[in-house]
């Protein structure tokens, strides 16, 4: 996925203009997020199962998501290796659907005919073997709304990262089709975020709707960088806790021990989560008290 340009964003009229900003900043969320749970991925992994992360993720999904599985593998046309591999996808994708409580629904294409090769090629996949038989085709769609993304070919290779990429796509197609929120109360701002907007921004008449976006976004970052660290830390001594209950051979202080873990991750995702409802709010202040001031200048 790109992002758009600076120069044509500064071009839209401007209640077009917010919405596009914010989503940058929500996108950006998703990828701090993803990225410090790839991270920390391999150690909270149940046993046979999904991690820890991917199951909170599949808990909180922001839309319904659909997986289209194909495993178009003819009889002799590629070994026994792959079509192993091509199992174990589909028990990974077994285990999405359980977890996400209905909100992924995964529809699999696992018979080598002419309309279900056709339907793979139309969802973008790639066809192999073609060199030496019929046509192969191991990939999946992933589609919310309007929203998709497709893997045009699952290699083995991939194989241990491809929960984490599942999750990302996931998480981009769901947060896509979310319906939009509404604009944040401010009626009565809160006196924190207005000491703020001003303190960011203290000459408010020379200030841009544009330049203080760039303003408010900078000091996103600042916050996710300084939430980030706290989490690496508190994720380390919470994995630790693991780690010691691993060795002790307590089925109690193990549960408790993940039960912790997946707390942490939790709160601190809520915290990012925050961080971001704050610059939403940080934009809407402005705007409103950019208004008033040209207002009174009249």
């Amino acid at each position: 996925m790109t992002s758009a340009a600076s120069s044509p964003s500064a071009e839209l009229p401007a209640p077009r203009r917010r919405p596009l900003l914010l989503a940058g900043s929500f996108f950006l969320l998703g990828v701090v997020l993803t990225g410090i749970w790839f991270h920390h991925e391999q150690s909270s992994r149940a046993a046979g199962g999904l991690s820890t992360p991917m199951k909170n993720l599949l808990g909180q999904l922001a839309a319904p998501v659909t997986i289209r599985y194909y495993s178009l593998l003819p009889v002799g046309s590629d070994g026994k290796s792959l079509p192993a591999f091509a199992g174990r996808v589909a028990e990974l994708l077994d285990a999405v659907q359980t977890a996400s409580g209905g909100k992924v629904q995964i529809t699999r294409f696992d018979t080598p005919a002419e309309t279900n090769a056709n339907a793979a090629s139309a969802d973008g996949l790639q066809a192999f073997n073609l060199d030496k038989g019929d046509a192969c085709f191991l990939g999946l769609t992933i589609a919310s709304g309007k929203s998709k993304e497709s893997f045009a070919r699952l290699q083995p290779e991939w194989e241990p990262a491809l929960e984490y990429d599942l999750a990302r796509a996931i998480l981009r197609v769901a947060s896509a089709a979310a319906p939009a929120r509404p604009a944040p109360e401010i009626a009565k701002p809160n006196a924190a975020v207005m000491a703020s907007v001003n303190r960011l921004v203290p000459d408010m008449n020379a200030t841009s709707v544009e330049t203080a976006d760039q303003i408010f976004h900078a000091e996103f970052l600042k916050a996710c960088a300084e939430a980030g660290t706290e989490m690496e830390t508190q994720m380390n001594a919470a994995q630790q806790q693991v780690v010691q209950a691993q060795n002790s051979g307590s089925p109690a202080d193990l549960e408790a021990a993940q039960k912790h873990l997946s707390e942490v991750q939790l709160a601190q995702a809520e915290k990012f989560k925050q961080i971001a409802a704050r610059l939403q709010l940080q934009l809407a202040v402005f705007q409103r008290m950019k208004a008033g001031a040209t207002n009174d200048a009249k």
